[in-house]
C-alpha cells in the first residue's frame, strides 16, 4: 500500500509545523481528510482516526468559546485516538492548548494560510493520486490531440524512436522506457514517469535526450489519462485485419480496461500517422460514429436504388 509522510505533505503544500517536528515521519493512508464535528460533542462511533484531521474556522472558533476544561475534555477524547496530524487553516491563532496536547501525545500539528475549503480540495486531489495503486510497464506515454497513449513492444522495436517523431508533429512526451499506471477509479488509468525519467527519452544510435531542452516545454507532459494502448510488432503475412471494421480488443492494468491496437511494423509505413489516425478515431467512436457502420448504410443505400 502507498504511504505519504507527514514530512512529505508539510512540503508539498508548504505548511507551518507548530509541534512534533520529530514525527514527520509518520505515515499518511487514507486519501481524504476529516473535519471533526460530531467528535467534538462526544460521538465517535464512525470517527476515521485514520484520516488527516482539518480544523478550520468553525471547529477552532467553537474551542475558542469553550471553558478551559470543556475545551481540555473535547480536545483530550479527539487526541486519544492518535490521528496522523491535525491541520489548522487560514492562519489561525490561539493554538496554545492544541499546540500542547499535540506535543503531549507526539501527534504533528501544521498551519496553512489557505482557506478550509481550497486546502481539502488540492489536498485530497494530491492525496488521490499519489496513494493511487500502481504498477509500471515497460514501454512509452505520449499524449496525442489531447489524448493518453500507451505504446508497448519488445525491446529496439523502435517505441522511444515513433514518440521522438510524435514529439516533432507537436505531441507531447510523458515516458518513456518505464511507464507508471496509477488506477484513480474503475474506468481510470493515470500515466506518468518515475520521476527518474522525467523528460528523458531514449534513441538507439544517438543517447539520452532532454525533450524540453530541446524542443520546449511543449514537448512534456507530466501526465495523462491512458486512452490507448498501442502495441508494436514485427510484420507478419496473412496476419493483418483487412474488414471493414477491426474487432475491438482489450488491455487490463490493475481492472481496468482500455482498448488495445496492435500496428505491424514494415519498412516505408506511416506509423506516426497511424497512431495519429487512432487517436482521432477512438475521439469519433465517443461521440458515436462509426466509418464502418456509416459505408454499409452507403452500400445499402445504393443496392436499394439499383433494384428500384
Amino acid at each position: 500500500m502507498n504511504a505519504v509522510t507527514i514530512k512529505q505533505l508539510a512540503k508539498q503544500f508548504s505548511l507551518e509545523v507548530l509541534a512534533g517536528k520529530d514525527q514527520l515521519n509518520r505515515t499518511i493512508t487514507k486519501a481524504r481528510t476529516h473535519r471533526p464535528g460530531l467528535e467534538f460533542i462526544g460521538y465517535f462511533d464512525f470517527f476515521p482516526m485514520e484520516h488527516v484531521q482539518v480544523l478550520g474556522r468553525k471547529e477552532i472558533t467553537y474551542l475558542h468559546q469553550l471553558s478551559h476544561e470543556e475545551r481540555q475534555l473535547r480536545i483530550g477524547n479527539i487526541v486519544n485516538y492518535h490521528p496522523p496530524c491535525f491541520i489548522v487553516t487560514s492562519n489561525q491563532e490561539g493554538l496554545t492548548y492544541l499546540t500542547r496536547f499535540c506535543k503531549q501525545e507526539g501527534i504533528p500539528l501544521l498551519r496553512t494560510k489557505e482557506a478550509t475549503s481550497t486546502f481539502m480540495d488540492k489536498y485530497d486531489a494530491y492525496m488521490v493520486k499519489a496513494l493511487a495503486p500502481e504498477t509500471a510497464v515497460h514501454g512509452v506515454c505520449v499524449n496525442i490531440f489531447g489524448l493518453g497513449i500507451l505504446i508497448r513492444g519488445k525491446s529496439g522495436i523502435g517505441k522511444s524512436e515513433i514518440a521522438h517523431a510524435l514529439i516533432g508533429r507537436g505531441h507531447r512526451l510523458v515516458a518513456d522506457d518505464m511507464v507508471v499506471l496509477k488506477k484513480l477509479g474503475p474506468e481510470t488509468l493515470l500515466g506518468t514517469h518515475n520521476g527518474t525519467n522525467k523528460e528523458f527519452l531514449a534513441l538507439r544510435s544517438i543517447g539520452l535526450l532532454n525533450v524540453v531542452r530541446l524542443y520546449g516545454r511543449k514537448a512534456f507532459q507530466e501526465e495523462t489519462r491512458i486512452a490507448l494502448d498501442i502495441e508494436l510488432a514485427a510484420w507478419q503475412k496473412n496476419e493483418l485485419n483487412n474488414e471493414l471494421e477491426v474487432a475491438t480488443e482489450t488491455s487490463d492494468y490493475m481492472g481496468v480496461t482500455i482498448p488495445r491496437i496492435e500496428i505491424q511494423l514494415q519498412p516505408g509505413r506511416d506509423v506516426v500517422g497511424l497512431i495519429e489516425a487512432a487517436a482521432n478515431n477512438w475521439y469519433l467512436q465517443q461521440q458515436g460514429y462509426s466509418a464502418a457502420e456509416e459505408f454499409i448504410q452507403r452500400l445499402d443505400s445504393d443496392r436499394t436504388e439499383t433494384e428500384e
